[in-house]
């Protein structure tokens, strides 16, 4: 896949090739369903992960003993579940 991105804050282009690895065969990985795995696996990460690691920060946190981790994990996956629920424009505020 070939990509153009532009920064918005400075304009800069960057161009890059993507490849990418399947166990699908030649006949089942075409392009529309190789788009529409990347696009449901980027629509998680950015739903879910970005929102953990920016709104919960996530990345800093110092919980690393036993299960509270997976517990805290579980706990703000519920949170944001509920704010998409309710309709809440920014989970940040």
């Amino acid at each position: 896949m070939h990509r153009i991105f532009t920064k918005v804050k400075t304009g800069k282009k960057t161009e890059e090739i993507v490849y990418g690895i399947t166990s699908l065969t030649q006949q089942k990985a075409s392009p529309k369903t190789i788009l529409k795995f990347s696009r449901g696996h980027w629509s998680i990460e950015n739903g879910l992960h970005y929102v953990r690691d920016t709104s919960f920060r996530e990345d800093h946190s110092q919980i690393r003993t036993q299960n509270a981790p997976r517990a805290m994990a579980s706990l703000k996956n519920l949170v944001v579940g509920l704010f998409h629920f309710l309709n809440v424009p920014n989970i940040t505020e």
